[in-house]
């Protein structure tokens, strides 16, 4: 096999993944946007995700900057060599983030140090299988931190919130996945796709559970019980109010696809493996003497492009929510005035800052004056110029909570006024908002594209000893929107949606499946 060849394959494989959602992603997104109700939150958010994708398209750029952890799943003939794949992989790895297609997210377990190539211990993960065909088949899943960090595994029987007992039996499984999707709210970039793996050890559970991922969301599951539990969870998970970004509305869940496997008697496990709506997971056939792309998966029928009558949902002008513009630095009388439900443009600077920063703050001087700034968790896929200028190649936001032990104090210490992410933050961030005078702005998940576009210039960089993804950027915006989900009255509309949401799934307590 031509290795040069081969390499360039898998190049294109891991671009296109980044770039381009699959044809049966898209048409779930459309229908969901067909679903919702113009003028709403969740009307806006699905608006800013199809614009998001298109320009995704246009620019062969990240979809989302979080580009996870890649999972090739590989079907090689008899007598291929493997290990050439596997440094192949290695090679169009390296490129891909190099040309920023991936954000490097290969980080040290132990030292915290990224190695900058997105190549590492177990990274990124390979699995091959030996099948009687003749061509070989990679199949490539990038599923970013927010999303993984929703998997949820249950051991049954359990008691679960609102729904409670669980048996070992398919009822019991039903309440399992239900609460699956309760419990991911909106910090897994809803709606989203789950994957289940009913049965196996604690690891193959797992392992089944993200192999459902790579089912086309299309399909239909040959096992009848299965076949009516997938229909049943997507029809009722869709009646919780969760929405897009967890705004509430009208779609939380766009697929669910169920696999089963033998267990021991002593255990039984219900694993689900959550994904975004930036499901970025394609794959490709492959001559096995030449290494050429035959055929590509997951793209069958029309591509589905959204133009810009895809782009903004129909509106009256008294749906449409309020605007406020912000500048940078703002005041407290200004983030006073403002109520969850608004939407806010920000013009001025605002700086990156994820878990390493936060960490770092909590016990030292920030390199800048953060008095009446904005802190937005995001960790940017960057790329530098032969003049040595950094330029923004995709800038979503990431999951809020994990900054929820630092947030509060960060923010009274430094005079912080607003805070931007996904999801939501907790009680001891809303208490702090309250007495400090803050907001929470959700921006909206996977969204990279859109955020990027919004950035005029990146004014410097803090903190680089962190990693790309981990340090401190400045940067200058104009027009950044997002809403306010948390304000500085006590109120919280993430705490409303898990409150409203709960209520709803226990109406999903009684059995339905005998």
């Amino acid at each position: 096999m031509n290795t040069n060849v081969l390499e360039n394959s898998l190049y294109e494989l891991i671009v296109e993944t980044s770039t381009n959602l699959p044809k049966d992603v898209r048409r779930a997104i459309r229908a969901a946007k067909a679903r919702e109700n113009a003028g709403t939150r969740a009307a806006m958010s699905l608006a800013t995700i199809t614009q998001n994708i298109q320009m995704a398209d246009d620019n062969v750029s990240p979809i989302c900057q979080d580009t996870g952890l890649p999972t090739f799943k590989i079907k090689t003939p008899v007598g291929v060599n493997q290990m050439e794949i596997k440094k192949s992989i290695h090679s169009a790895m390296i490129r891909a983030t190099k040309d920023g297609k991936l954000r490097p997210n290969s980080v040290d377990s132990l030292t915290g140090e990224n190695s900058g190539d997105n190549l590492g211990l177990g990274v990124p993960v390979i699995k091959f299988e030996q099948w009687e065909k003749d061509d070989i088949e990679v199949r490539l899943i990038l599923k970013g931190g927010g999303c993984e960090n929703k998997n949820i595994q249950y051991s049954l029987p359990c008691e679960l919130d609102g729904l409670g007992r669980a048996g070992r039996d398919l009822d019991g499984i039903r309440k399992c996945i239900m609460h699956s999707v309760y419990q991911a709210q909106g910090q897994g970039c809803s709606a989203g796709f789950i994957g289940v793996g009913i049965g196996g050890d604690r690891s193959s559970g797992y392992d089944l559970a993200k192999e459902q991922l790579f089912r086309s969301n299309d399909d239909i599951n040959p096992h009848e019980d299965l076949r009516k539990l997938e229909e049943y969870i997507v029809n009722n998970a869709n009646e919780l109010g969760i929405g897009t970004m967890g705004f509430g509305g009208e779609t939380t869940l766009l697929g669910c696809k169920i696999g089963v496997m033998h267990r021991i008697p002593a255990s039984f496990f219900v694993s689900v493996a959550y994904n975004c709506w930036a499901f970025r997971r394609l794959g490709v056939s492959l001559n096995a003497e030449t290494g050429e792309i035959v055929d590509w998966m997951y793209q069958d029928g029309e591509k589905i492009s959204f133009g810009e009558e895809e782009q903004q949902p129909s509106q009256t002008p008294e749906e449409a929510p309020t605007v406020v513009t912000l500048q940078a630095p703002i005041s407290e009388e200004d983030i006073r005035k403002l109520k969850v439900g608004d939407v806010v443009q920000i013009n001025g600077m605002m700086y990156t800052g994820r878990d390493a920063i936060h960490k770092y703050l909590s016990t030292n001087d920030s390199p800048v004056d953060l008095n009446g700034q904005v802190i937005y968790h995001c960790g940017p896929v960057m790329l530098k110029d032969e003049a040595g200028n950094w330029h923004v190649k995709a800038a979503g936001p990431t999951t809020s909570i994990r900054e929820e032990p630092y947030q509060g104090d960060i923010m009274k210490r430094f005079g912080i006024r607003a805070v931007i992410g996904k999801g939501g933050m907790g009680p001891k961030t809303l208490k702090a908002l309250e007495e400090h005078g803050g907001v929470y702005l959700n921006a909206i998940g996977g969204a990279a594209q859109y955020y990027a576009d919004r950035i005029k210039s990146v004014e410097g960089v803090d903190l680089m000893q962190f990693g790309i993804p981990e340090a401190m950027w400045h940067l200058k915006v104009e027009g950044f929107t997002a809403v306010v989900t948390m304000d500085a009255h006590g109120n919280s509309l993430h705490k409303d949606v898990d409150q409203s949401s709960l209520e709803k799934l226990s109406q999903f307590k009684e059995p339905v499946f005998s």
